[in-house]
């Protein structure tokens, strides 16, 4: 059976979509944005670090609601806007995913929603 989750210390889905569902033991977050906490129109204050760093700040809140932690992430995919950026990305990501690290993909991208450097979206499971 498949649950929406609607965590309220995330951003609300800008579409027709779920912050994040479950099947079964499955816990998938849908791509997040580096959203402001103060104003969720736009993105954080800073560069690639701290939009990475929101970015997985949003995505720990979307599975507390599920009671999952960032060591239940078993994949994530992300998107970064300049591949330039990569290197202080992992930085960021190395410190907040503890070993054994997820499967991770990376993926360049022309473009992303309110011209943010990152998105990020991940499988965990319970």
């Amino acid at each position: 059976m498949k649950y929406s989750i609607n965590a309220r210390k995330a951003p609300e889905a800008f579409g027709p979509y779920s912050q994040g569902t479950t099947a079964g033991r499955l816990v998938f977050a849908s791509g997040q944005l580096p959203i402001s906490r103060e104003d969720n129109r736009r993105l954080v204050d800073g560069g690639i670090r701290e939009q990475t760093e929101r970015v997985i700040d949003i995505i720990e809140d979307i599975l507390s609601e599920v009671d999952c932690t960032l060591s239940d992430v078993a994949q994530t995919t992300v998107y970064l806007a300049s591949l330039d950026d990569m290197a202080a990305m992992n930085e960021v990501y190395a410190r907040r995913f503890s070993t054994p690290a997820p499967a991770r993909a990376v993926v360049g991208v022309n473009e992303l929603p309110l011209g943010a450097l990152i998105e990020m979206d991940c499988v965990a499971c319970r």
